[in-house]
């Protein structure tokens, strides 16, 4: 628990074992002892918080709540119950309580520098910026230390950020905040780096880049130093704000002659050149060229100075790589503007090649080498290849055809030269029997290398991994080519590759997309959990495992994942206040926006609305079975028709689309159209899952009310007003699914490790669309009947009647859309059809919305049923005329069953061919398999299997129990 060594209080042994018992997560214990406690001394608020922490952690909030308002009302100001108060409203969640305390307690001990300090930061944790700048500067009069005086001109800064007149941020707030920093600039009071970085910041935001500047090159800028070339780097942006070229460029050269590895700096350097070259300038004739010294202004200048940094590379104890890369740059560039200077530089291929023969054995050379390859003719590329080759140590073996590395150093250039053949497109252009050869001949390559990793950790990957992934790579373009076969080769491989690498994360992305891709997701679950995903990456990668789970029939496990992205999205707003917090305490206000803006970003997620809508949507498919549960679920999500709580401006797609490997040349890659695209389709198919959610939470609002409505009854109670809403939401699902055909006529295709698609194609050509909208139309028809009776409706009862039959008949399309072996065994190959499985998910999910709508439906018609028998009663006569829509009803309900059943039984038929398949039997006659690469192969097909078995139980329990439903349904 919080600092209670420090604090002073005669109560602290009494409390003591208290805290213990929390500490150690003994709930029960704490509540027992601080009711013991308290039967002694009544008046001991601290005892009477711990107690409601206890409460709170064993799930009893409301009287947590209750006993903490109690003590809250007494406005108590000792040390222990405050920290106990406030500990407890964090694990509520309930921040805004926490200021309320303090104010409470800084107004009865007006001088406390502690509880002023609370304050501010209770303050920073809701985010109340004008409150903290009145709480930073009452502070500062209690005790006027600089850090209390600044955090009140950062408020100032959040306000001007904050505010959505950005008129009024630069009018007001950092002027004012500037004012703020300038006095203490006057009066020669400012003491920490943190506070001139503020001032620069301050500056920047108001466009004041000269002053800035002067700021950073003056006395004040001596202060910063914490940051290797904080200054220099503060300087050049100002430089390129101000246009100030000459300058940028001095900086920038000046810079690299102490550092010639410094990346950044050769490009500004060269954006500085080649902008001085367009403004034709020229130096001053009798002054320094500019306030950061000599200025390069021509080609033969930038030439010569990156001849002059190589000749310095070459006297270096260490190779850099800055220089030679630098060449290169420069030639790609001037290649760019059309001019003919290029020559004076050198052959590009002649410059790559010997850079290779220099830095070939250090793994980032294809990287470095990978930004340049568009320099050479594509006329070269095999003789480019070939001469790479000439230089690499490798030698024949007595047990190898293939000539092979003696060592790692060999090793790695060979890998080098192996991912450019595959990014100059020559593996793409063999055919399929030269592919295979490539193959086996980079398998031979891979297991070889094994003994170099002998000594290997398991945390540490192995010097050979890459001849796995582009045997892999090479495997999948035969796949995409009609090879069937080669895709359980990859299983096969990237199984076998984890065996000896149990930590390479790009094996385990590689199985779970092709896994995915197959319709098995049952090993997924185990390799995302292996990877150990940390933070942000719950929300760049987490799409790979949320987009399958549920839609392969894994409805637990797809329940799982989504809990587990939802939480650490729910956690980011508690988490991101600390961070704040922390950046407060220790001067660190340049990050402060960046946690601010790190925040929206993560609240705007693509894939924190995706999962949100799909868990819900998945919560009331597990759940709800008939209406009276499904009010319950939607009231316990706190849904509404009328809310949409999604960012549809801002939505950020955070997804790290680039996260697999891919050595394919540019023209068969992810392209930035690939990603916009992806992202579009995405947001269509989440428009559709989230009106799909709030059309089925409207179902619950349009209780049936026994009296027919007038016009001003509907006011009164406002049902009309939900109908309305539901026929709104209608139009707009029509809409979003107009929009997703016209999209799907564009027949995009993503490259094969690409962003995978949405299962928007899927809904819209399997008829599962149709039958939701219509049943969705069904529900306006009933509450038609509803407002006008029976009397009054032969058309709508006409138009139900027809509606009932359309959908049974649309139903049982959809159900022989999912006909047909999940699994089949072709030639001793196996081929799986993930489309019937999902087709499978969609039955289930649509049948579970004509329940509810039917429950909705049986809810309108038992009231007019009970009204007709008491008339009947009445009149004593043997037989009343029943109005068709109950045989209408009766007829589709008892439909219904019988496909559900018939659903259910293919399903049984499924799970036992699932269970007959001896896959053992399959011939592995295939050349390529290893005799130790076959029992992968096992394997892989048995996790297959399996994963296919447990999909079908679980949507065939899911069906049973909508089955049970349906015969509860008889008016």
């Amino acid at each position: 628990m919080a600092a209670r060594g420090h604090v002073q209080d005669p109560n602290d042994r009494r409390l003591r074992p208290i805290y213990d018992y929390l500490d150690n997560g003994n709930n029960k214990m704490a509540i027992q002892q601080a009711d013991k406690l308290l039967k002694k001394h009544k008046d001991l608020h601290c005892a009477k918080v711990l107690k409601a922490i206890g409460l709170q952690r064993t799930g009893k909030q409301e009287e947590a709540y209750a006993l903490a308002q109690e003590v809250a009302a007494l406005e108590p100001t000792d040390d222990n119950s405050l920290q106990a108060l406030t500990i407890l409203y964090r694990e509520m969640h309930r921040p805004e309580l926490v200021t309320k305390l303090y104010e409470a307690a800084v107004k009865k001990v007006p001088n406390s520098e502690e509880y002023h300090s609370h304050l501010f930061m209770a303050y920073a944790r809701v985010g109340e910026y004008k409150k903290m700048q009145q709480a930073g500067m009452a502070l500062y009069k209690i005790v006027p230390k600089n850090p209390y005086y600044f955090w009140s001109v950062m408020s100032l800064i959040m306000q001007s950020i904050s505010a959505q007149d950005e008129n009024l941020s630069k009018t007001m707030f950092l002027p004012l905040a500037e004012r703020m920093v300038e006095k203490m600039v006057k009066e020669d009071k400012i003491e920490a780096e943190a506070e001139v970085e503020l001032y620069y910041m301050i500056l920047e935001r108001l466009e004041k880049y000269k002053e800035a500047l002067d700021v950073v090159r003056g006395k004040l800028g001596e202060k910063l130093t914490s940051e290797l070339q904080s200054r220099e780097n503060k300087c050049m942006a100002m430089y390129k704000k101000l246009c100030r070229w000459p300058e940028c460029n001095a900086l920038s050269r000046r810079l690299l002659v102490k550092n010639s590895d410094d990346w950044q700096f050769y490009i500004t350097y060269f954006d500085s050149v080649f902008q001085l070259i367009d403004e034709s300038w020229t130096p001053p004739p009798e002054e320094e060229h500019s306030l950061e010294g000599e200025v390069h202004y021509s080609i033969e200048q930038a030439v010569k100075f990156i001849e002059e940094r190589i000749t310095e590379e070459s006297k270096s104890s260490r190779p850099l790589r800055g220089p030679y890369l630098a060449k290169l740059e420069l030639i790609r560039r001037l290649r760019y503007r059309g001019c003919n200077d290029e020559y004076k530089l050198g052959d590009p291929e002649e410059l790559m090649f010997q850079y290779f023969k220099k830095f070939g054995d250090k793994p980032c050379c294809f990287t470095d080498l990978k930004v340049f390859v568009d320099l050479l003719p594509c006329s070269q590329y095999a003789k480019f290849i070939s001469q790479l080759l000439e230089v690499i140590p490798l030698s024949a073996t007595s047990e190898s055809e293939i000539a092979l590395p003696a060592d790692i150093k060999a090793l790695q250039q060979h890998l080098c030269v192996v991912q450019l053949s595959r990014l100059l497109g020559i593996y793409h252009a063999m055919d399929k029997k030269q592919k295979l050869v490539v193959v086996r001949e980079l398998m031979l390559r891979y297991h070889h290398g094994l003994q170099f990793g002998k000594s290997c950790l398991k945390t540490e990957l192995q010097f050979s991994d890459y001849y796995c992934l582009l045997a892999v790579h090479v495997l999948l373009d035969l796949w995409l080519e009609g090879e069937e076969t080669a895709v359980w080769q990859c299983l096969t491989l990237l199984e076998e590759g984890l065996s000896h690498s149990p930590s390479n994360a790009q094996f385990k992305l590689l199985l779970i997309r092709i896994y995915c891709r197959l319709g098995a997701f049952e090993p997924v679950a185990e390799l995302y959990s292996s990877l150990d995903a940390k933070h942000i990456q719950h929300d760049t990668i987490g799409y790979l495992l949320t987009r399958y789970a549920e839609s392969l029939g894994h409805y637990a496990a797809a329940s799982q994942s989504c809990n587990f992205a939802l939480r650490f999205f729910h956690s980011n707003q508690k988490d991101t206040s600390e961070y704040i917090i922390q950046a407060y305490k220790y001067g660190a206000f340049e990050k402060i926006p960046e946690f601010i803006a790190f925040r929206n970003r993560l609240n705007s997620s693509l894939h924190f609305a995706q999962v949100r809508t799909e868990r819900m949507l998945l919560d009331l498919l597990l759940e709800a079975n008939i209406s009276t549960s499904l009010e319950e679920s939607i009231k316990s999500m706190s849904l509404s028709p009328e809310e949409d709580d999604i960012p549809w401006k801002d939505l950020r797609d955070n997804r790290d689309l680039t996260v697999l490997f891919s050595w394919d040349p540019k023209d068969r890659d992810i392209s930035e159209e690939h990603k916009k695209l992806s992202l579009e389709e995405e947001t269509m198919w989440l428009r559709i899952r989230s009106l799909t959610l709030r059309l089925v939470s409207g179902l619950p609002t349009l209780s049936h009310t026994i009296q027919p409505k007038n016009s001003e009854k509907t006011a009164e109670n406002g049902v009309s007003s939900k109908i309305d809403t539901i026929r709104s939401l209608l139009q707009q699902l029509e809409a979003a699914v107009d929009s997703g055909k016209k999209f799907l006529e564009q027949k995009i295709q993503y490259p094969v490790l690409g962003p995978p698609p949405t299962r928007m194609a899927g809904f819209l050509s399997n008829g599962s669309c149709q039958c939701q909208t219509s049943l969705f139309y069904l529900v306006s028809d009933i509450y038609d009947l509803d407002t006008n009776g029976l009397e009054d409706s032969a058309e709508i009862q006409e138009r139900i009647g027809n509606s009932f039959k359309s959908l049974v008949e649309r139903l049982t399309d959809l159900f022989n859309k999912c006909k047909g072996d999940l699994i089949e065994v072709r030639d001793g190959t196996l081929k799986t059809h993930p489309n019937l499985l999902e087709n499978l998910v969609f039955f289930v999910e649509t049948i579970s919305i004509a329940l509810w709508v039917s429950s909705y439906c049986d809810g309108v018609l038992r009231p007019f049923k009970s009204n007709l028998q008491k008339k009947k009663k009445k009149k004593k006569e043997s037989t009343v005329a029943m109005p068709p829509v109950f045989t209408h009803y009766l007829d589709y309900v008892a439909e219904l069953q019988t496909l559900t059943s018939n659903v259910i039984d293919h399903i049984k038929g499924l799970e036992i061919i699932l269970s007959a398949l001896k896959l053992e039997e399959l011939s592995l006659k295939d050349t390529l398999l290893l005799q130790e690469e076959k029992k992968f192969t096992k394997a892989v097909q048995g996790k297959v299997q399996s994963s296919y078995h447990h999909s079908v139980q679980e949507i065939g329990e899911l069906l049973k129990k909508r089955l049970d439903t349906i015969k509860k349904l008889k008016i």
